[in-house]
């Protein structure tokens, strides 16, 4: 590179400077008359003047000027003896010279000598004897001290002026000014090995790398003054596209939905105002300016690095804005759960934000400021953007080896619905160089994740089976661990594609790694997939298989608990209260309704009116049993005392049901309302036609009051006051 070329110069002239014996003799020049021994080997006695001496030294140690050609101590040396009487003979020409006072060269005169100066040395072939390289004229050195000049007004003690202070005219000046002395040193570099080039590459080299510094310090501080979006927060991150994973009202639902569509369609397209990330168009424009000024003087190093800092510093900013922090795997695994899950949130919305808007504008912030330089651009990018994808990755490697636990599954579902969608925007974000790479460990932490969501459904089956609390609920109602299963399996329902996905992965894994030579052909996945898709109609799928399996545990473990209960009818109340709930939970959810399937609907409404009808002959049969006709009349005459033990027993019996059976609960306002309607035309037509036909038969009076103790109005009304007894708090447990 020319840099390194450069640089390399540059030491080796400091090198030939500290060592003047190392230095090649000229060869004279033959055109020159030739030196006498005595001038050529002035003998050590000569008397020298010790003032004429002192010149000679003040004299040597400057670059002589003749016919506009610089030439240095030992050219001068050379051609000392041939001077002497041209010298003598203009000493009055030379003293009206040295008296008269020059005009300063101008820069922009000098500037065109300079150019053509560089076109003479490109027009040269380096490794041609017969090419001589010209001499080095005077103007640049002029060119290198008018420079240098400039530069100090820039960058001259306290007083520096910033690059934005410059008017733009003399910026882009200053620019051009550069960029010829970056050629005129790339020029002189190619003739480095001629010793009379040495201390002009030395001088330009200098000023160069002048030059260099104070535009590096100037990008560095135009990059370090950016700005970060403040709508680019999280709120406005896609958070909250997360499905909901707590009860709500409806309506409150409903308009979360709208603001995360909102949201969303918001942050998937950057506005035009905000085309780059921190900086206005002008200020990128300058940057590239700099920047291509900064790899043409041979400071592509130093150009990459100040970006790359600069910039990781503003997305890591950024990320924090968005408040996801930085976490070791042990940071994660010691986090309890509620503020785990508010960093998966933070996590989600950044991931979401980054892969969308934030990426897409810095590769082309990269890109136009690395216009002229598009392989540092992706370079740059790609060692920014990695870094952070690294960095997000982990955090989902960390949270998917947490323990696990049934709450975990919708974050988990969340991260795992992340990365998928991720997957196939790589290609379209990230250079090729490491867009393999991030699929890989994107699909990686995704499958881990997706294991750990089949075990913690394998572990929600397997504590509904071993939930073995005895105790029953007060009133038969729902069972908290039915409220708990059924809300949770209505979330879950939410996530069925995502689901079967997951749980469909797990079984090729499974048979893959099986010996039993099952159906899954390792060699042919494709071929096994068909296979799974000729038997759909007749199979469920995997994660069907595993909701119908939990609903079974989930019935098979409420009969267990039924019988706790003393009371059968009481017990029939309980399998009701928590039937009806699933049933009700079931059919407001389309997702769960259409995974266990009308045939499973159909058998569980049947076994609910079979609860009903078991309820009523083991309450309500056993009171209408007391009003049996059977035995009450003998020989054409009413049985008197067998009438009255009937009416007392009626009495008696539906005191106590009123009694108890008021207290028990029915939170389902409908299936309140059908099981009282039920027994009301169960009961009151059978009372009422038993009371018109036997109350006759006792007097008027104190005996029909003792033993006619309600009218139909009052079985009524009695019956509307049944299954009206208090929830407690412990039967009312929300996911």
């Amino acid at each position: 590179m020319d840099a390194e070329k450069v640089k390399q110069t540059s030491d080796e002239t400091k090198s030939n400077e500290n060592n003047p014996n190392d230095k090649q003799p000229e060869i004279p020049d033959a055109s020159l008359p030739l030196k006498d021994e005595a001038e050529i080997n002035p003998s050590p006695s000569a008397n020298e003047n010790e003032s004429e001496s002192a010149e000679k030294d003040n004299i040597l140690e400057k670059l002589l000027v003749e016919d506009g050609v610089i030439k240095r101590k030992d050219d001068a040396d050379a051609d000392d003896g041939a001077k002497t009487d041209d010298v003598k003979e203009g000493d009055e020409e030379a003293a009206v010279v040295e008296d008269s006072s020059p005009l300063p060269p101008d820069l922009d005169k000098v500037s065109e000598e300079i150019d053509q100066f560089i076109s003479d040395l490109t027009n040269l072939k380096g490794d041609d004897d017969e090419s001589k390289p010209p001499d080095v004229p005077v103007c640049v050195e002029q060119f290198a001290v008018l420079v240098e000049a400039k530069i100090e007004g820039y960058d001259g003690g306290d007083a520096s002026i910033k690059w934005g202070q410059l008017p733009q005219e003399e910026a882009t000046s200053f620019l051009d000014i550069v960029d010829r002395i970056s050629k005129l040193l790339t020029s002189l570099c190619k003739f480095s090995s001629e010793y009379k080039y040495a201390y002009s590459i030395s001088c330009v080299d200098g000023v160069l790398q002048r030059a260099m510094s104070y535009i590096e310090e100037e990008y560095k501080s135009i990059l370090y003054d950016y700005k970060i979006n403040p709508d680019s927060d999280i709120n406005n991150a896609d958070t909250s596209s997360a499905k909901p994973h707590k009860e709500a009202a409806n309506s409150s639902s409903s308009e979360a939905n709208q603001d995360a569509e909102k949201d969303s369609a918001a942050e998937s397209k950057p506005s035009e105002e905000n085309k780059f990330p921190g900086y206005s168009e002008e200020i990128v424009a300058t940057l590239n300016k700099l920047s291509k000024a900064l790899v043409a003087g041979g400071y592509e190093t130093e150009c990459r690095q100040v970006y790359f800092i600069a910039r990781r510093k503003a997305l890591e900013e950024s990320l924090h804005k968005l408040g996801f922090e930085k976490y070791s795997i042990d940071d994660v695994q010691k986090m309890n759960w509620d503020s785990l899950e508010r960093e998966i949130a933070a996590w989600i919305g950044t991931f979401r934000h980054c892969t969308n808007v934030l990426f897409s504008s810095e590769r082309k912030l990269a890109d136009a400021v690395f216009a002229d330089q598009p392989s540092i651009a992706e370079t740059i990018f790609s060692n920014l953007s990695r870094g952070m994808m690294i960095q997000l990755l982990n955090f989902a490697e960390a949270v998917s080896m947490t323990k696990r636990a049934a709450e975990k599954l919708f974050k988990f579902l969340d991260i795992y619905e992340t990365l998928r969608d991720f997957v196939p925007l790589v290609d379209t974000i990230f250079p090729a160089s490491y867009a393999d790479e991030l699929k890989a460990e994107a699909t990686l932490s995704r499958g881990r994740l997706g294991e750990s969501m089949v075990s913690i459904f394998s572990e929600l089956e397997n504590s509904i089976q071993g939930d073995s609390n005895k105790t029953p609920v007060p009133g038969g109602a729902v069972h908290p661990l039915t409220r708990y299963i059924m809300n949770y399996l209505k979330y879950v329902a939410e996530y069925r594609d995502t689901l079967e996905q997951v749980f469909r992965e797990h079984q090729m894994i499974e048979r893959a790694d099986s010996n039993t030579g099952s159906d899954f052909d390792c060699q042919n996945p494709q071929g096994a997939q068909n296979n799974q898709q000729d038997t759909s109609s007749n199979k469920p799928s995997p994660f069907e298989t595993h909701m119908i399996k939990v609903m079974d545990l989930l019935d098979a473990n409420l009969e267990g608990k039924s019988r706790f209960y003393k009371d059968t009818s009481l017990s029939t109340i309980f399998m009701m209260n928590n039937g009806r709930y699933i049933l009700q939970k079931i059919k407001g959810s389309p997702e769960i309704n259409s995974l266990m399937g009308d045939q499973w609907y159909r058998k569980r409404s049947s076994d609910l009116r079979q609860y009903h009808k078991n309820y009523q002959r083991e309450t309500w049969g056993k009171l209408l049993h007391c009003l049996n006709y059977e035995g009450l009349n003998v020989n054409g005459k009413v049985n008197k005392p067998i009438l009255k033990e009937r009416f007392k027993s009626f009495n008696t019996m539906f005191d106590e049901i009123h009694k108890t059976q008021s207290t028990w609960v029915i939170s389902d306002e409908q299936l309140q309302s059908e099981l009282r309607v039920s027994i009301s035309n169960m009961v009151i037509p059978a009372y009422r036609s038993f009371l018109g036909r036997f109350s006759q038969t006792f007097t008027a009076g104190r005996q029909t009051e003792k033993y006619v103790k309600y009218q139909p109005e009052d079985i009524e009304t009695h019956i509307d006051e049944l299954f009206d007894g208090n929830t407690t708090p412990w039967g009312r447990k929300k996911l």
